[in-house]
């Protein structure tokens, strides 16, 4: 008998180059066994070189999709990423506070080549509207001390970050260390418990999608039933083995490789 996969909704924006946002989204979600939906916030022109232009989506439009898919389909965990503007930050966050799933948020603020994705006049909302209905917040370095101030010079400075990012209200915080020196290590905290995942650095500049990719993946392993720590563990392996698998796209970064799974085996 056929059975229904876990399904599980992204709240972002569109890449037309298919590496991030929607795209990559969709792709790490099929990559992990679930039925990915989405919810369209923005609109961008971006290729391998970067970010052209990017257009939001009326209101009611996100949240006709979100009401469309959510009271008909069914949910088991969100993801959102791309939110650009304070009016979108609000709406998403107000329909998230009316479901009782997990909920990944990835505070989006730039793209791989610099591209400002959210408003300056954004960040206040996130804080105050998105995050506290966050089960587990994703933000890099550079996200973190954009949300609290708190810069991260080395991996000691994370557990404090963890805590600044956690002051706003979602259940865990996962510090993304990929920017520093060293192995790639993240922390995920929930205020007691503290977990490392660490990776070896490949050397593949082809890394556009990750911050998408690992949010995705987690919010796929936790509609398949994995708990927070775990859904990481797994998301993380997964998304290393993406951005060793990376491929050249166009003339600039290219994108990591959702498939790199199925490809090994052809």
């Amino acid at each position: 008998m056929v059975q229904t996969p876990p399904r599980v909704l992204t709240v972002a924006g569109s890449d037309s180059g298919g590496g991030a946002g929607i795209q990559a989204d969709l792709k790490t979600m099929l990559a992990h066994g679930v039925h990915g939906m989405s919810v369209i916030a923005a609109v961008t022109a971006q290729n391998s070189l970067g970010v052209q232009g990017y257009w939001e989506l009326p209101a009611e439009a996100v949240r006709a999709q979100f009401r469309s898919v959510v009271d008909d389909i069914g949910v088991q965990a969100i993801k959102t990423g791309m939110l650009a503007s304070p009016n979108l930050v609000a709406v998403v966050a107000a329909l998230l506070a009316e479901v009782s799933v997990p909920v990944v948020i990835d505070p989006v603020a730039s793209s791989k080549h610099g591209d400002t994705l959210l408003a300056n006049e954004a960040l206040e909302t996130l804080r105050t509207r998105l995050l506290p209905v966050a089960t587990v917040v994703t933000p890099n370095l550079y996200e973190v001390e954009l949300l609290t101030g708190h810069k991260v010079r080395e991996r000691a400075d994370m557990r404090g970050a963890a805590e600044a990012v956690l002051a706003f209200g979602s259940r865990w915080a996962l510090v993304k260390g990929g920017h520093l020196e060293g192995e790639a290590a993240d922390l995920l905290f929930d205020g007691t418990h503290e977990y490392w995942f660490t990776s070896p650095r490949h050397d593949n500049r082809h890394t556009h999608g990750t911050g998408c990719t690992l949010a995705s993946a987690i919010a796929s392993r936790l509609a398949l039933g994995d708990t927070v720590p775990d859904a990481v563990a797994a998301a993380k392996e997964y998304v290393t083995g993406a951005i060793r698998a990376g491929f050249p796209l166009g003339e600039g970064i290219g994108p990591v490789d959702h498939a790199w799974r199925w490809r090994q085996g052809f």
